[in-house]
């Protein structure tokens, strides 16, 4: 028996996160496979640690007190697995993603193929429209990946679906604290491709998940500039210091400062990038 660790953050979605759990345990259990779930609560004030306990009690949660984040949360759930069992597989799983029927087989055979020696990353669209692709494998050229029958290498990834077989933790580690929300998974797949670990795209769709496309607040001219510069420094919206950090590290010193002082403009003058 091979075993496997799904791993997920959440804050106040309780149905969302029900509904990811109740999708993920349809699918269990996985011949050949024991599946453990490791789920940070991330200082939840919406009952969803209460009411997975009710519904999933083999859930291993981890509670926090809501300074988190996506990344930490993550990095809190796979450091907890990664010292309870050495697991063969991990995995990331965001909790307003509803997987479909066969993701864990196709994600885990996909593996399998590739000797279980890559990143294998699923790929969504939107609910209820195949046709829109949201979240997955990039290119740094390119950006998101069409949908392909086949399996197709990537650059970086989002982190919605992404299946981390054990050498690939022994080789690149797990991902960076440094990062609170965002960049941890596209920093992830492109510090394993520096280290010589291909990421790739597992064939078809494997579930579905809403793209977060409003104009974010921090750049947003009909924001008032104090608004804008609080949700700028936040986690959960363009952090300067992360970003440089990201920037630096993969596409070098002049770039990292370039955008870090366009991004303080953007901030300060919004309408300049206006397009309508």
């Amino acid at each position: 028996m091979q075993s496997l660790a799904i791993l997920l953050t959440v804050f106040n979605r309780k149905a969302k996160t029900l509904q990811c759990l109740q999708n993920l345990y349809a699918q269990l259990p996985i011949e050949g496979y024991t599946v453990d779930v490791y789920l940070t609560d991330d200082g939840c004030t919406d009952g969803t640690p209460e009411a997975v306990k009710e519904q999933f009690p083999d859930v291993n949660i981890l509670h926090a007190d809501g300074n988190l984040f996506w990344n930490r949360g993550m990095y809190r759930a796979w450091s907890r697995a990664a010292e309870t069992n050495d697991y063969d597989f991990y995995m990331w799983l965001n909790d307003d993603t509803t997987i479909y029927p066969d993701a864990l087989s196709v994600l885990l055979q996909t593996s399998n193929a590739y000797k279980d020696k890559c990143i294998i990353v699923g790929k969504t669209c939107a609910v209820g429209n195949q046709a829109i692709i949201t979240y997955g494998g990039r290119t740094e050229k390119k950006g998101l990946m069409h949908p392909s029958d086949k399996t197709q290498q990537c650059d970086f990834f989002n982190g919605n679906i992404v299946l981390f077989p054990k050498s690939v933790l022994e080789k690149v580690g797990m991902n960076d604290y440094r990062f609170r929300h965002a960049l941890g998974d596209f920093d992830y797949g492109m510090r394993a491709r520096k280290l010589g670990v291909q990421s790739v795209v597992a064939p078809g769709i494997l579930g579905e998940c809403d793209e977060h496309d409003s104009l974010p607040v921090w750049c947003n001219p009909k924001k008032p500039f104090n608004k804008r510069w609080k949700a700028f420094r936040s986690p959960l919206g363009h952090n300067p210091e992360e970003f440089f950090i990201y920037e630096n590290r993969h596409h070098g010193i002049v770039m990292a400062c370039f955008h870090y002082f366009t991004n303080h403009l953007r901030v300060m003058c919004p309408w300049i990038w206006r397009k309508d």
